[in-house]
């Protein structure tokens, strides 16, 4: 076994502990989504975290949530196609991934929180205080835009060196993950080479070694990418928090002035 599953073996113990443990709702038919929940019922302010395209939600927020659980009622859910969370429907857009979490928080007793939201997780959480704003009571972004337009996609991805999104968010290399990192980071320590190879596994590779929903990825991320005139700012109702790090290599800190405007 290697050190990452060791640590996700030991994390997922710290996090019981804490009283945070996972639980598949069934949305509809042929469609689950993973959640870490509070193991006990509570009336604390529900804080859901919404994660970006490289991890599953409780790699990516571990820290905060165990910071936070003492004080919140914190949901960290699995977007389909993501950690343990499914799908036998052929939907694939942002408005599906929105109406999942939804649906799934709604089943779980969550009748108001609020959202925060990281790179992918907020596109997704801005599509949720749209449509489902009796719902969301406050919304947290970080390294992300309210939607991702063809003319956003085409910068951004210019600046990075790449052809596709794809191409960057689902390495299939040690030196792909190791990219992936760095550009998705400040100031983040390398790793040794093997610590990639196994971060590689674990995002890629199930337990026989076959590829883990990589085409439906790259379907999430072609839906992703909107034309221009297709997008229209909606009215926001919620109060809306941007944070943003002011030497983001992905997305320059420019669109967070855009966002606020």
């Amino acid at each position: 076994m290697g050190l990452l599953k060791i640590y996700k073996f030991f994390l997922h113990g710290v996090l019981k502990l804490a009283g945070i443990s996972p639980k598949k709702i069934e949305i509809e038919p042929g469609t689950v989504v993973n959640f870490w929940v509070p193991t006990q019922t509570t009336t604390k302010p529900a804080v859901v975290f919404l994660h970006g395209f490289a991890f599953d939600g409780i790699l990516t927020w571990q820290f905060q949530v165990l910071a936070l659980a003492n004080h919140y009622s914190v949901y960290v859910p699995d977007f389909v196609f993501f950690g343990d969370s499914i799908t036998d429907k052929s939907e694939r857009s942002v408005e599906f991934q929105a109406e999942c979490i939804a649906k799934g928080l709604k089943k779980l007793g969550v009748q108001k929180c609020t959202l925060v939201g990281f790179s992918f997780g907020g596109i997704v959480g801005f599509k949720m205080a749209e449509i489902y704003p009796e719902l969301v009571h406050s919304l947290v972004v970080t390294c992300s835009v309210m939607a991702l337009t063809e003319s956003i996609s085409k910068v951004q991805l210019q600046r990075l060196g790449f052809n596709s999104w794809p191409d960057y968010l689902l390495p299939e290399s040690v030196q792909g993950v190791e990219t992936l990192i760095q550009l998705g980071s400040h100031s983040f320590p390398k790793f040794p080479k093997f610590i990639y190879k196994e971060i590689l596994e674990v995002i890629s590779f199930d337990s026989r070694g076959i590829c883990k929903n990589r085409r439906e990825k790259v379907e999430l991320l072609k839906a992703l990418v909107i034309s221009d005139e297709e997008f229209t700012v909606p009215s926001y109702h919620q109060r809306i928090h941007v944070f943003w790090g002011k030497n983001d290599k992905i997305l320059e800190v420019e669109n967070a002035h855009y966002i606020q405007q």
